[in-house]
């Protein structure tokens, strides 16, 4: 992956471990159109397999984050009147499974994920940043899930993710009523770490915590992930006995620790080894 990169929906830049990925249809709203749709996980895919960053900054362009679904997504595909209705609704089952997976992404990818919001964070965006690990946002930002006031109900991922990070009553008054939580509401209900004074400060504060995190060991910092998305889905039981499965083999003190002693004993900076690619292509 080069250093820097531009999509017709987006740009990446990788730079100092760290991949900042910003949405650049500022025009539009930074609307999520087909490539969009096309690119988002093409580059999340390829950071996490090639191990390209240690971790990943969203961030967008122009007043809003993201204004959700583009309409063109909608209207762009006629649907055949000649299919079976069975095998029409099938093939729609199969749509939404996809659009889920480009979300499910963020959260699947070894490395974390941090989010920069600042003015709307509308319908599809909140699927989005859902999925991510951390939130940060502009005191002009808000979050809507918007779906309710189109006649449907939102399927990329809010309603299974958000119970998951602020309580379920609030979740339900948000998607029952499509009306808008503030950042200080936000912040508040947990669904944020910090609220910034604008983009500007916002995005400096987020690079400094990415830059805190790809200092850390990769290996351990995407154990860390891999557990605490774990402990969110399983009994207290069940994570602790993962938690022993994961640490038998990942725990090799010979390695990161050792370099991590002998870093501060130098009066230095660690270094550790990236995490390993990924070859979908290769079997063994």
């Amino acid at each position: 992956m080069n250093n820097s990169t531009s999509y017709k929906s987006m740009t990446i830049e990788v730079i100092n471990k760290i991949a900042h990925i910003q949405l650049n249809r500022a025009d539009k709203f930074n609307t999520m159109n087909l490539d969009f749709w096309q690119e988002f996980p093409k580059v999340i895919h390829d950071i996490n397999n090639k191990a390209a960053a240690r971790v990943i900054v969203i961030s967008s362009t122009g007043k809003h984050f993201c204004a959700g679904m583009d309409l063109s997504v909608f209207t762009q595909k006629k649907q055949d009147k000649n299919i079976e209705i069975a095998r029409k609704h099938e093939e729609l089952r199969r749509s939404v499974l996809q659009l889920q997976a480009c979300f499910n992404i963020l959260e699947n990818a070894r490395i974390p994920v941090l989010m920069a919001i600042q003015g709307g964070c509308i319908g599809g965006a909140v699927d989005m940043v859902s999925a991510a690990d951390c939130r940060y946002c502009t005191s002009d930002a808000f979050f809507s899930i918007e779906e309710t006031k189109l006649g449907m109900t939102a399927d990329l991922g809010t309603l299974q993710r958000l119970p998951k990070l602020i309580s379920m009553g609030l979740v339900k008054e948000l998607a029952y009523t499509g009306r808008r939580m503030s950042a200080q509401e936000a912040k508040e209900a947990g669904l944020v770490n910090n609220v910034y004074d604008d983009q500007e400060s916002m995005l400096s504060a987020v690079m400094e915590i990415a830059t805190e995190i790809a200092a850390r060991s990769p290996l351990a910092v995407s154990g860390c992930k891999e557990m605490i998305n774990y402990a969110r889905d399983h009994s207290v039981a069940d994570s602790l006995n993962y938690m022993s499965v994961w640490q038998s083999g990942m725990f090799q003190p010979q390695n990161d620790m050792m370099e991590t002693f002998t870093a501060k004993t130098e009066k230095r900076a660690p270094e550790f080894e990236e995490l390993t690619q990924i070859d979908n292509s290769k079997i063994f």
